[in-house]
Order: C-alpha cells, then sequence, then structure tokens
C-alpha cells in the first residue's frame, strides 16, 4: 500500500473501527433524503410567510457534508452542506438520546457525510434551522479537507483559498470543489454556456452530430496530433484535432445545417488559452458565406451572455464589455497598418515581410512563409488590443486552405476570426466547395511547408472523394467554448473552466 496515514488520518480510521464497534457503519448501503437544503429552507419560509404562527410542522430528512462543528456539551450546533447550500443542524442530547450525542460529538469529524431528520425551525438569531430527531452518518472522511481561512475586512468576510499551491487545487480538484464554493460555480456557468449553446443552434435548426474521435487521417487545423495505435487491426490512428471534414462530408450528404460540441486534442503547448485537451464547438450550414457567419455568431455571444447573466454587457478582468450591438468588422491588412504601422501589401515575399517586422520590434521565425509572417505580426502588434467584441477578416490564402478565394485577389481568402478581451474566440470561413481547386490547395500545401512542419497535414483522399460527389456552398465556424466559459465566468486562464487540466508531472523529490 503507497498511502501511509498521517496522525491526523490514522485517528480517523481509528473512529471508523470504533464506530464499526458499536454498530454503526461508516459506509452504508441506503440513503432516505426528503428535501434539499434549499427546498427545506424554501418550504419553511413559504410556510412561515402565509400561514405564520399557525404553519404545520415540516418534517425534512437532510444529507450534507458536515462542514462546521460548534459543541456547547448538551447540544451541538452544525452545519452541513449539499449541492444546493448549507443549512444549520440543532442537535440536543435530550432529543437523539445520550449515546447517539456522545458520538456524534466525539466520532464525528469535519468532512463527514450524515443524514439528519427532524423538525424545521429558526432560531433565536433568526436561522433556519433542522432540530434533529434522528442521525445517520453516511461517508466518513479519512482525510481532512484543506482549511478555508476567513477573515472579516473592512465589515466584509474575505475567504482565503485553502491552498498556498494553486496548481494543487487543480491536481485535487476535488478538494478544490468541496471547500470552495464559487469554484462550483464556475462549472455551472460552463453548464450554462453549453446549454445556452445548444438552444441557441437547435432554433436556428441544426442538427448535433457525433464524430470519430479516433481517425486515420488527421485534418482541418494546424496542429501536431496525438497518435495511438488499434493492435487488433495494426493500424495506426490519430486523436482528431477537428471536426471539420467529418461534418463538411454530411453536407454532401444532405445535412443542410450540423453542428457538434466534442472535445478535440492538440499536440502543443500550454499557456493561460491552450489545454492540449479542450472543447469546440464547430458548425456547418449549406447556402450561407461568411458574411451570414458572422451576423449568426453576433447573436450566438449575445444569447449566451443573456442566457448565463440575463444581459449582454459583462464584466471581463476589469475592462466592461458589450457583447450586443453591430460589433467593428475590419480587415487583418488594415488591423496591421492601424496598430503595427506596416503594409504587409508592400511587402510580397516573405524575406521582405520578415525585414519589416524585425525592424518594427516584432517576431519573423527564419523560413516562414508570407501568409505564417502576417499571422505572427497580427498576433504580436493587433490581438491583445483587440478587447471590445471585433471581427478581422481577409486573411492569407496560404494559411486557410478550406476557405473561398476572395474574386480578384489571388493573395486573400473569405475568412474570418472574432476576438475579444484579447483573445481570438473563433474562425469562419466561406469553405471551398470546388473539389479540383481544394486538392490543388493542398498539394500546393505539401510543397509549400517542410515535412516536420506541426501545419502540415495529409491529403485526405477520402474527403476530396466526398467533395466530387458535390459539396453545396457553406459557411463553417469553430469556436472555442473553454475560452468562452473563460469570458463569461470572468476568469483569466483556462485552468480554472477545466474541471481536471492538464499539468506537468509532479516531481515528488
Amino acid at each position: 500500500m503507497s498511502w501511509e496515514p498521517t496522525p491526523l488520518e490514522q485517528k480517523r480510521l481509528d473512529k471508523i473501527d470504533q464506530l464499526r464497534d458499536v454498530g454503526i457503519e461508516p459506509y452504508p448501503l441506503r440513503v432516505d433524503r426528503t428535501h434539499t437544503s434549499t427546498e427545506a429552507i424554501t418550504a419553511f419560509e413559504t410556510a412561515e410567510s402565509t400561514q405564520g404562527e399557525d404553519a404545520p410542522e415540516i418534517e425534512a430528512t437532510l444529507c450534507g457534508r458536515l462542514v462546521s462543528s460548534r459543541d456547547m456539551g448538551k447540544t451541538v450546533f452544525a452545519h452541513i452542506e449539499d449541492g444546493y447550500g448549507r443549512i444549520q443542524l440543532f442537535v440536543r442530547r435530550q432529543a437523539i438520546g445520550e449515546e447517539s450525542h456522545h458520538i456524534f460529538r466525539k466520532l464525528l469529524d469535519l468532512g463527514d457525510f450524515v443524514q439528519a431528520t427532524g423538525v424545521l425551525f429558526r432560531t433565536r438569531t433568526g436561522e433556519v434551522s433542522l432540530r434533529v430527531s434522528e442521525w445517520k452518518l453516511l461517508a466518513k472522511a479519512v482525510s481532512p479537507l484543506p482549511v478555508v481561512k476567513e477573515q472579516e475586512v473592512d465589515g466584509e468576510i474575505v475567504r482565503h483559498n485553502a491552498f498556498s499551491d494553486v496548481e494543487e487545487r487543480y491536481r485535487q480538484r476535488y478538494a478544490d470543489l468541496a471547500v470552495n464554493p464559487e469554484v462550483r460555480e464556475i462549472f455551472k456557468i460552463r453548464a450554462k454556456v453549453i446549454s445556452a449553446l445548444r438552444r441557441y443552434f437547435e432554433d436556428h435548426d441544426f442538427l448535433e452530430v457525433e464524430t470519430p474521435v479516433l481517425q486515420p487521417l488527421y485534418g482541418g487545423a494546424a496542429a501536431r496530433p496525438f497518435t495511438t495505435h488499434h493492435n487488433q487491426l495494426k493500424q495506426e490512428l490519430y486523436l482528431r484535432i477537428s471536426f471539420e471534414l467529418y461534418l463538411k462530408r454530411l453536407l454532401v450528404g444532405g445535412i443542410e445545417r450540423v453542428y457538434e460540441i466534442g472535445r478535440d486534442f492538440r499536440n502543443e503547448g500550454v499557456s493561460f488559452k491552450h489545454n492540449p485537451e479542450f472543447t469546440m464547438l464547430e458548425f456547418y450550414a449549406a447556402y450561407w458565406d461568411y458574411h451570414n457567419v458572422m451576423d449568426f455568431t453576433e447573436g450566438m455571444v449575445k444569447y449566451v451572455a443573456e442566457q448565463v447573466w440575463g444581459k449582454s454587457e459583462i464584466v471581463y478582468q476589469g475592462n466592461t464589455i458589450n457583447l450586443g450591438g453591430n460589433w467593428p468588422r475590419i480587415t487583418m491588412r488594415d488591423a496591421i497598418k492601424q496598430f503595427a504601422e506596416i503594409d504587409y501589401m508592400e511587402h510580397p515575399d516573405a524575406p521582405s515581410l520578415a525585414n519589416a517586422i524585425r525592424e518594427a520590434g516584432g517576431h519573423a521565425p527564419i523560413g516562414a512563409s508570407w501568409g505564417k509572417l502576417i499571422d505572427g505580426l497580427f498576433g504580436d502588434f493587433v490581438e491583445p488590443k483587440l478587447i471590445q467584441p471585433t471581427i478581422i477578416t481577409t486573411y492569407p490564402r496560404d494559411i486557410s486552405p478550406l476557405a473561398k478565394a476572395i474574386p480578384g485577389d489571388p493573395r486573400h481568402v473569405e475568412r474570418f476570426e472574432f476576438f475579444i478581451a484579447g483573445m481570438e474566440m473563433g474562425n469562419a470561413f466561406t469553405e471551398l466547395n470546388d473539389p479540383l481547386d481544394q486538392q490543388k490547395r493542398f498539394e500546393d500545401l505539401q510543397k509549400l511547408y517542410a515535412k516536420d512542419d506541426d501545419e502540415l497535414n495529409p491529403i485526405d483522399e477520402d474527403y476530396l472523394r466526398a467533395m466530387r460527389y458535390g459539396m453545396p456552398p457553406n459557411g463553417g465556424f469553430g469556436v472555442g467554448v473553454d475560452r468562452l466559459v473563460m469570458l463569461m465566468a470572468d476568469k483569466a486562464t483556462i485552468r480554472e473552466v477545466l474541471l481536471f487540466p492538464h499539468l506537468r508531472e509532479r516531481d515528488e523529490g
């Protein structure tokens, strides 16, 4: 056994033995609950307000984790917390008997789960409580939870996090959730965001589907994949980096509006806005172009904010952000001219543009293509400045192999990304549906990028075959759900909105 109990844990283990010695099973099979904490308080207050002193007694059986206990000798004031809130237990020796009262006082610990039955009442201090007539242990906690310190500052109670090491919160998310109600609220917001997204798409006649996570080829994004092996089939497979090529196959099959919410996996670096495993939403709509998608996107983000917060104005990291109205739409060229004072069209090849970027103090990797240099220039000089919702349009063709070209402009395509709070939130195209052009784009990319370049995707011959059957004109879009949750929950790092973010291995030494 690798786990060695601490002295405090050993005391709790000894209590388990003592409980069993007196006939109490610390982990019983059955639970009886009639009310949540919120339901019990609401029922009592409703009866109190409508019937006053004539209100009948309300009996309740409540369950939850023991989070506080004040032993007054003959009486114990304790609080239990469930998934809905907390409520006080009023435990008197006279009501439950001497032995039961002794066990409650001496063999229970904070963190234990208990069931309590009794009658609801209001204490002299005005708190709705349960006068306990019977109790039952549901689960004995062997390890004590981290302690959250509370301090009064200017008349308000300030909670100090129980973890001195922030990373430990993520490693022990179960304990983090148990002691920090505000963390639980983040994931309630996350659930509301995803629920709102689904309602928005259903209201606009989109069909939700599921496409393969394990794929024989990866594509649809510029990223390095995770690889795996199927033993029986003797087949190398990839965890998907995008849903795109499978969803667009469905357009060929006659499903005109399709979307998916699911996990993507990219074998790349981590940052405050990147995790190797993350949640994406992608959709494709036949007979749309990227102008339709822009309008739809504005409505979608506004709708989510209204469903989560009841309004389209939110606060993120101290900035008031208005998600309503019409968002500014600026070409990438004009945005770079505004913020970096470089007109990349005056530098038509990669070496010339790289020199201009370096002279402006930007980063220009050796060997980068013209389009990748422009993308890097935008990331360095423009993206951090886009706090209010902004749509950036008209991207270089050589970094957008799945988008339609702009008529009369051989270097740009109908693509946009939208930015909020200095973060790229989503990416969209007027999708390429010419199979011959698509094949040539794929082949050109094979020549443009080095064989070991992360952004080099294999040519998906089956996708090209699907296109040759005829693909309707369409607009497509992808949004990072985690970043959208960061925005709605006012969290500056993706780790805060993932229940179990990926972390480096801990050095136990």
